[in-house]
């Protein structure tokens, strides 16, 4: 299989934890493990008067971007519950030109 990367637009995502969920029931992890987690950060006022406050998934070294799946032909089960659509699971050489086309975003990149 070639090398994928995992490719997160974290500017839309809503915090939802649906990646969480999905990722725990497939690999059968218990409550203290996760493949990923979404993480809050803020909500922070900076000096310009502008709020920011993201939420951002985060692969786990347990995170195999859903490997066996991906080989069945199926979509990672992080990118299919998604509500928001904010993960893509793509091939790695694909990856810097997908964010070079993203003209507005966060984008955060998982390689394992």
């Amino acid at each position: 299989m070639s090398k994928r990367a995992m490719l997160i637009n974290y500017k839309y995502c809503t915090g939802c934890h649906s990646c969480e969920v999905s990722c725990r029931k497939e690999k059968g992890l218990s409550l203290d493990e996760w493949g990923i987690k979404v993480n809050e950060v803020g909500p922070a006022k900076f000096s310009d008067g502008k709020w920011e406050w993201d939420y951002i998934p985060a692969p786990s070294r347990l995170c195999d971007l859903c490997e066996e799946r991906i080989e069945e032909g199926k979509i990672p089960l992080c990118e299919l519950h998604c509500l928001a659509a904010v993960i893509k699971v793509v091939p790695a050489e694909e990856a810097t030109k997908l964010i070079s086309e993203n003209t507005e975003g966060k984008i955060a990149i998982y390689i394992p």
